[in-house]
């Protein structure tokens, strides 16, 4: 998967493609997938990073969603819950289960909640994890340790998945990659084309590198731009009428000695609305979410104050040893990008279902839904837009397909687990460059073969790309992130044939960037 190459069958392409999706987050590649294994010629734009919006800053879970199933809605729950079984069937590499307790303070809270997760068990059938109980409070602290131990109780356990969503994502521009699709980033659709008939038929793109541009003919475009996809709209109509209702939610990460557990806690109500989750994730905890309404998406949200506080208070209510902003090793914003309903007040109330809308010029839209729900989302999207474009009936081939990277045990690659059946390949680089396996940070577990790796064979193109969505490490550790971009910066350099300024520029760019990802204590900063 190398990008001059995708380029190139871009310049090499005559006949209008069957399909054009814009946008290379969860729900495009997602589609990208689906089609191109149906064998429809596909092209796939993305104006930044694969993952660079909100496919990199979910949760970090895989689940059906338990407060969907308070609100009662059964169908989006059970449709989750089987999109979860099949996504740890498809990337059990990355898709894994993990026990989540819900601590019980009041007398009331272990039926309530008991009763609740033996519903969501049921539901998941055959696809399930595990099987929820009621824990006693010895049984509770067993399992969570640093949990606050005044007025508890006891607690309920039941079983969901976690994921690596960047690292998903990846694997899946490079599925739809084995599969025959044509994915390039950087590069943005700057104009929707129509016929004479006024229907949309292609796009207009630009290369973000080189200021190229292409004029590119589709038989269907589908709008998989997430919070972004009403301004894709408004290239086609720009009175289109918004379908976005976009908030944002914040996750704070921090050292793993705040939960010091394989469990994760779930607290099912909190001032907001929301449901907050601290889970163990790459060796640290992480915790979230808010729910924030928002007017205008950004590419690189930031965290609000209130916010910030409102995750520390929250925290500082169920762990022993509660957080201060000090201790933050990083703060990330992610939008969500939900659909209008009523006045859209409320955006904890709406819906994740998916919405497929079809504008008056033919282009095709699809948004809403969640992470878990993608493979769902896109086979949904992929008979609409065969159907429209008047493409040959296919059947979807996603249920079964396996993940690139398919590997049933990637536990023995240890920290290089999550590249699956490709971990050898970064072995073997280590092996050949001995330096390349020497951690480029003691906080973090990240390697220069890992940069490498990125560069030759999933098309990272800046230092965020490798330090963001390659590995984690700007997520997990902020400082640690901008301490390991010159060196990073270095081995790019040397793979994409940069000058010294050019590695000076990308050195600079990730340290603004990494200052986001910061926020200001009053004591010395985290290492």
């Amino acid at each position: 998967m190398i990008r001059p190459d995708m380029i190139a069958r871009l310049d090499a392409r005559r006949d209008p493609w069957d399909i054009v999706v814009i946008g290379g987050g969860a729900t495009g590649v997602g589609i990208a997938v689906d089609a191109a294994s149906r064998g429809y010629d596909v092209l796939l734009i993305e104006q930044h990073d694969f993952g660079k919006g909100t496919s990199s800053r979910s949760t970090k879970l895989v689940h059906g969603g338990v407060r969907y199933l308070e609100q009662g809605n059964i169908a989006l729950v059970m449709e989750a819950l089987k999109e979860r079984g099949l996504l740890r069937q498809n990337a059990p590499h990355l898709v894994s289960n993990l026990a989540f307790v819900v601590p019980n303070y009041d007398w009331w809270e272990a039926p309530f909640y008991g009763l609740g997760l033996k519903v969501y068990n049921v539901l998941a059938g055959k696809y399930g994890f595990g099987t929820s109980e009621i824990l006693t409070r010895e049984e509770t602290l067993a399992r969570l340790p640093t949990i606050k131990t005044d007025g508890l109780r006891g607690g309920v356990v039941y079983y969901d998945g976690q994921f690596d969503d960047a690292r998903l994502l990846i694997n899946l521009v490079e599925t739809a990659a084995d599969q025959g699709a044509t994915l390039v980033n950087y590069v943005e659709v700057v104009g929707i084309t129509k016929g004479a008939d006024g229907f949309v038929d292609g796009v207009i793109a630009a290369d973000q590198e080189t200021g190229r541009e292409w004029t590119i003919g589709a038989r269907v475009v589908v709008n998989a731009g997430g919070p972004f996809s009403d301004a894709v709209r408004r290239l086609a109509e720009p009175d289109a009428r918004a379908l976005m209702a976009p908030s944002q939610g914040i996750h704070l990460v921090f050292h793993r000695s705040f939960l010091a557990a394989d469990a994760a806690i779930m607290v099912p109500h909190t001032s907001d609305g929301r449901v907050m989750f601290a889970i163990p994730w790459h060796g640290h905890t992480l915790v979230g979410t808010t729910d924030t309404p928002i007017s205008t998406p950004t590419l690189e949200p930031r965290p609000l104050q209130e916010e910030i506080d409102f995750i520390l208070e929250t925290a500082g209510r169920y762990l022993h040893k509660a957080p201060t902003r000090d201790d933050v090793l990083s703060v990330f914003v992610g939008i969500r990008p939900l659909v209008k309903s009523g006045d859209g007040t409320l955006t904890a109330a709406l819906s994740r279902d998916h919405t497929i809308h079809i504008d008056a010029s033919g282009l095709l839209t699809t948004t809403g839904g969640k992470w878990t729900t993608y493979r769902n989302m896109a086979e949904h999207t992929v008979d609409q837009a065969a159907d429209l474009a008047r493409l040959t009936e296919r059947p979807c081939v996603t249920r079964t397909l396996n993940v690139h990277g398919f590997h049933t045990n990637a536990d023995r690659f240890g920290a290089l687990s999550v590249y699956g059946s490709d971990a050898p390949a970064i072995q073997d680089l280590m092996r050949a460059t001995p330096s390349l396996a020497v951690p480029l940070h003691p906080a973090l577990p990240y390697t220069g073969a890992e940069g490498v790796w990125a560069v030759r064979n999933e098309m990272a193109r800046t230092v965020e790309d490798v330090l963001a969505r390659r590995t984690r490490a700007l997520f997990l550790n902020a400082r640690a992130a901008q301490a390991m971009a010159p060196a990073v910066a270095r081995l790019m350099g040397a793979e994409l044939g940069w000058d010294a300024a050019r590695r000076v520029r990308e050195e600079n760019a990730f340290t603004a960037l990494a200052m986001g990802y910061q926020i200001q204590g009053d004591g010395p900063p985290q290492a």
